[in-house]
C-alpha cells in the first residue's frame, strides 16, 4: 500500500496526516506492507503549497520502485497524483487500485466561513484571513477535491455525514465510511525537520495543535478546548455560554489550547464579556502537554459548526474524558449523547451552558461517560479496526458502513 499525504506529524499539524499514520499502523498489524510518501528526505521536495504539483514525479518514482497494489491519496492535494495513477494504471503490473480519503467537503468548509449568530445576536465574524480563504483558496481546493474524487476508484470518508456531503458536492456515486483511529500510543511520523505550523485545509490532531505556554493548566476539573482557532470551531459560541455557566459554577475554568487566525478576535470577545481569569488562551502545545491537559480535564468541549470526524474527540476518549460537543457533521457518529458525552445544537450558547453545567454538577456521572468513551474507542476505533474496514472497502469492493 502506498499512502500519499502532504502533511504528516510531527513535521506538520494535520488530522489527515495523523489518520494516515494510524491507518498505516493498523494495516501493518494486519500484515500489509505500507509505504508513506510525504514531504522531506526521500519524499517530495519543496514547500507545502507546491505539493500537489511536486508530488507527481515522486509518485511516479514510487510506482516504479515499490509496485504497490493500492495507492491512496488524500484531500485536494492528491488531485494531480490521482490523475497520474489513473492514467498509468493500465500499463503497470500489478495494476494498482486508486483510493482517495477525503476528510471534509471543501464546499461545506467554504460555507462554514460565515458569521455566527444566536437569534439576533452576532456571536462572531470570520477574520480577514478566513475571508481570503473563502474567496480565493477554497475554490481551488474544491476543484482539486472534485478531481481527486472523480479520478479515484474508491472514495473514502471518515463519517457517514461527510460521505453524504462528498456524494452531493463532488457528485460521486459511492463513498465508503472508514473512520479515524486512535492507537494505544500516538503514531509518530518521520522526524525530518521542524514543525511547519497549522495546515490550511486539514483538521489537526489535538496533540499537535494545542498551545505551548508553560503555565496556566490549573487544577483538575477545568473545561478544555483543543484545536486550530477559526470561525467554524465555534469557540465564539462557547465564550457566549461562559457567563451563564459562571453564574451556576463561579469557579469554572476554560482552557483554550490552540492557535490560529481567529485567536485575536476570540481574545477580544473574552475581554468584552469580562471573563477574566475564567478563560485562559494557552497557544500552541506539544503532544505531551496536551495529554497532560486531557488527564486533568472535566470535559473536552467541541462547539464546532462544521467538522469531518475530529480526532480530538478520539484523543479525549483515549484519556477517558467525556465530550460536550455540537450535534454536527460526523460528531454524533462517535460521541453518544448520554453515554460518552453530551450533544447540543450548534450556535446555541444556552444549550451549551446547560450541558457544561451538567458535566460539572455531577463529576461521578461525567467520569462514567468518560470511561464509556474509552471502552467505545477500544471496541471500534483502534487502528486494527479501521484497517479491517479499509480492506473491506478498498480491496473487498463492499460498502463499509458506519458500524464495525
Amino acid at each position: 500500500m502506498l499512502l500519499v499525504a502532504n502533511t504528516l506529524p510531527p513535521r506538520d499539524v494535520s488530522g489527515v496526516g495523523e489518520q494516515v499514520l494510524q491507518l498505516a499502523a493498523g494495516l501493518r498489524q494486519e500484515g500489509a506492507e505500507v509505504e508513506i510518501l510525504g514531504r522531506g528526505p526521500g519524499g517530495v521536495a519543496g514547500p507545502k503549497a507546491l505539493f500537489p504539483l511536486l508530488v507527481v514525479p515522486a509518485v511516479w518514482r514510487a510506482l516504479r520502485r515499490f509496485r504497490p497494489d493500492v495507492v491512496q491519496v488524500h484531500e485536494s492535494d492528491g488531485g494531480l497524483a490521482a490523475l497520474l495513477v489513473a492514467g498509468l494504471a493500465p500499463s503497470l503490473e500489478p495494476r494498482p487500485r486508486l483510493a482517495a480519503l477525503l476528510q471534509v467537503s471543501y464546499r461545506e468548509e467554504r460555507r462554514a466561513v460565515r458569521p455566527l449568530r444566536w437569534g439576533a445576536r452576532l456571536l462572531g465574524r470570520p477574520s480577514a484571513v478566513e475571508m481570503r480563504f473563502r474567496r480565493f483558496k477554497a475554490p481551488l481546493q474544491i476543484a482539486l477535491g472534485w478531481l481527486t474524487a472523480r479520478a479515484a476508484e474508491r472514495v473514502l470518508a471518515p463519517s457517514a455525514a461527510t460521505a453524504a456531503e462528498l456524494r452531493r458536492d463532488y457528485r460521486v456515486g459511492e463513498v465508503a465510511v472508514v473512520p479515524n483511529a486512535m492507537g494505544e500510543k500516538r503514531a509518530e511520523g518521520p522526524a525530518d525537520g521542524p514543525a511547519d505550523g497549522p495546515a490550511d485545509g486539514g483538521e489537526g490532531p489535538a496533540a499537535a495543535m494545542a498551545g505551548s505556554a508553560d503555565g496556566g493548566e490549573g487544577g483538575a476539573g477545568y473545561l478544555l478546548v483543543v484545536g486550530r482557532l477559526r470561525i467554524r470551531k465555534g469557540v465564539d459560541v462557547l465564550l457566549a455560554a461562559m457567563p451563564e455557566l459562571l453564574r451556576r459554577h463561579p469557579a469554572a475554568r476554560l482552557l483554550i489550547a490552540g492557535d490560529g487566525e481567529h485567536r485575536a478576535a476570540l481574545e477580544r470577545v473574552a475581554a468584552a464579556l469580562g471573563l477574566g481569569a475564567a478563560v485562559s488562551f494557552l497557544g500552541r502545545a506539544d503532544a505531551m502537554r496536551v495529554r497532560r491537559l486531557l488527564r486533568g480535564a472535566a470535559a473536552l468541549v467541541v462547539p464546532s459548526i462544521y467538522e469531518g470526524m475530529p480526532l480530538v474527540v478520539l484523543e479525549a476518549m483515549e484519556a477517558s474524558v467525556p465530550v460536550v460537543a455540537s450535534r454536527v457533521s460526523g460528531i454524533p457518529e462517535v460521541v453518544e449523547d448520554g453515554r460518552t458525552g453530551w450533544l447540543v445544537p450548534p450556535e446555541e450558547p444556552a444549550s451549551l451552558a446547560a450541558a457544561l453545567a451538567a458535566a460539572l454538577d455531577d463529576p461521578a456521572a461525567a467520569s462514567r461517560r468518560g470511561a464509556a468513551g474509552r471502552r467505545l474507542l477500544a471496541e471500534r476505533f483502534r487502528p486494527v479496526h479501521v484497517a479491517r474496514r479499509w480492506r473491506r472497502a478498498v480491496l473487498g469492493g463492499g460498502e463499509a458502513g458506519s458500524g464495525e
